[in-house]
């Protein structure tokens, strides 16, 4: 694995442990998962860069997997409208998640912009988990900003982070889903061109 890759990987991993560690100690259910989502989602962004051949399973595999991790942050977006309001930071630590965040959106779409005319399905790939974190950063900024910050009544802070996180569910569900057609796709196109 190239020297970037294996840094981004690390770094990921440092972050993900931070919000499960962070999670466990402040007893929130959202830090925690988000800890593990991340977890998961660097996990897979590792196969899809270790893995040689077979690109349609690495192209199924993450569809899949993304469209797994939607779901489980349908629950998460319900516990926090239910239950966890989010954490309040100090302004200098909002500041940070905020160019973390924004840092991920710019990146995505730069990456994006890079291989919107590729074939490459590892790229392709990579593209979709790049926006698929890059989402959910936007969505936990967002959450921590609204305690962080005054101006909003509790129920209009519950109303707009059930309304972001479901949009957040839905586009991570999409990225899997555009995945897994591809996969079926380039399948089929190989099998058509075998016969």
């Amino acid at each position: 694995m190239p020297r970037p890759a294996r840094i981004r990987l690390t770094f990921n991993m440092v972050y993900s442990a931070y919000y499960v560690v962070c999670g466990i100690a402040t007893r929130s259910w959202w830090l925690f998962t988000i800890g593990v989502y991340y977890a998961i989602l660097s996990t897979v962004r590792f196969i899809v860069l270790q893995r040689k051949g077979k690109e349609h399973f690495v192209i199924r595999f993450t569809g899949i997997m993304l469209m797994a991790l939607s779901i489980s942050l349908v629950g998460t977006v319900i516990l926090a409208f239910v239950k966890d309001r989010g954490k309040e930071f100090h302004l200098i630590v909002m500041l940070t998640i905020a160019v973390y965040a924004f840092g991920k959106i710019i990146l995505a779409t730069v990456n994006w912009i890079k291989v919107r005319k590729s074939t490459s399905a590892k790229l392709i790939t990579l593209r979709n988990i790049s926006f698929a974190d890059a989402f959910v950063s936007i969505f936990s900024l967002q959450r921590s900003m609204l305690v962080s910050f005054e101006g909003m009544t509790e129920t209009e802070i519950r109303i707009m982070n059930a309304a972001t996180g479901s949009a957040v569910c839905i586009i991570v569900f999409l990225l899997g889903l555009n995945l897994f057609h591809k996969a079926n796709a380039s399948r089929s196109d190989k099998r058509k061109n075998a016969l």
